[in-house]
């Protein structure tokens, strides 16, 4: 198992804040070199503490609105949560995915351009076998108190 240290912490920051950080300027704010940090980044990746980057969508202003949100509870089959979380990433009406503790296992948001679409993907993410049961609710509205 990995151990993280500072560096990795730092590079971690950075990159939540912006996934598209310039290898050499994260270089240049932790204080080591290019080949540091792809170094870090590397051994990060294959230890899956670093599992993807992403483009956050603002839907504010974005052209790109989804017109259906939900969230999803789903009830899992034993301990197959790397193996679950693998098939909700294929799938990209998944916007998020939480663990949880008690009944529901997992937690996702998901969102879709419109309800024959969402009624798709409620299939596609049913139909995995080791979900054993699931809850979905469509959010009406939303007022985020704190940006993640």
């Amino acid at each position: 198992m990995y151990d993280i240290d500072f560096i990795d912490r730092q590079l971690i920051s950075i990159l939540r804040d912006n996934a598209r950080t310039p290898i050499s300027e994260l270089a240049k704010s932790i204080g080591v070199s290019r080949a540091t940090v792809q170094n870090r980044l590397n051994r990060l990746e294959k230890e899956e503490i670093i599992t993807g980057y992403t483009a956050i969508i603002s839907t504010a202003t974005s052209k790109v609105v989804a017109a259906v949100r939900a969230q999803m509870s789903l009830e899992l089959n034993g301990t197959s949560n790397a193996a679950i979380k693998s098939k909700l990433l294929q799938e990209p009406a998944v916007v998020a995915i939480h663990s949880t503790n008690g009944r529901w296992g997992m937690l996702i948001e998901l969102e879709s351009e419109s309800l024959e679409a969402f009624d798709k993907v409620l299939g596609r993410i049913r139909s995995i076998p080791e979900i054993t049961n699931s809850e979905t609710s469509i959010l009406l509205s939303s007022h985020r108190v704190k940006s993640s």
